[in-house]
């Protein structure tokens, strides 16, 4: 990746996204000394950041990982398919290789962990913005190592709905299935995830980034 220095560079025209405000406002106060990025819009939650991403149209949308309403890679998602000029990408503290397939496969572009310093970001944000992609190579040696989930897409759904302790009848309702399909899912499931119920093969696919 080439890196570009802020002075005499086009100007990059930023959202940033955490529900932590003391760590998005320090972030937001050391990008602003870089000359060519500037931060538009601010959002604590998925909801708010896929508002201000509509109002401001940035160049790049910087999110969090987990945020109320939506997580990163439900708005990156939505913003792939409402902006598809703004670059998306994640920040996290929960970079689980899940998390990181995910995210590839919602159109983001970067994908780094909250320990990045900000000068790297810049340089990040910069290459991002030119089309590049940026993935923490320490995260992405984890998602080859992990592999890809052994759930399929209606697993993963059931195991989601399973998560909060919700009773078979509801999540056979809430799905739209026979509480007897629902069982079935759940207990493939629970087999492939070496897991002793349903609840603990949530936990484990929700751990491994898979939910």
């Amino acid at each position: 990746m080439t890196e570009r220095t802020g002075t005499g560079c086009e100007e990059v025209r930023l959202l940033l996204a955490d529900d932590e405000h003391l760590i998005r406002g320090a972030l937001a106060a050391l990008l602003a000394l870089e000359d060519d990025l500037r931060v538009v819009a601010e959002a604590a939650t998925g909801p708010e950041a896929l508002a201000m991403a509509r109002a401001h149209r940035p160049d790049v949308a910087v999110l969090d990982l987990q945020m109320p309403g939506a997580d990163g890679v439900a708005v990156a998602t939505s913003l792939r398919t409402e902006l598809p000029d703004c670059r998306i990408m994640i920040v996290t503290s929960h970079g689980r290789p899940g998390h990181l397939k995910r995210a590839l496969a919602a159109g983001v572009r970067g994908f780094v962990p909250k320990t990045v310093s900000a000068q790297r970001l810049a340089e990040i944000i910069r290459a991002v913005h030119s089309g590049s992609r940026y993935v923490d190579p320490e995260l992405a040696a984890d998602a080859i190592s992990a592999g890809d989930s052994p759930l399929s897409a209606r697993e993963a759904e059931l195991l989601e709905l399973a998560e909060g302790g919700a009773p078979i009848a509801e999540i056979a309702r809430r799905a739209a299935l026979t509480p007897g399909t629902v069982r079935n899912y759940l207990s493939s499931a629970v087999a492939k995830l070496n897991a002793e119920n349903r609840h603990a093969a949530a936990r484990i696919a929700r751990e491994q980034g898979w939910l």
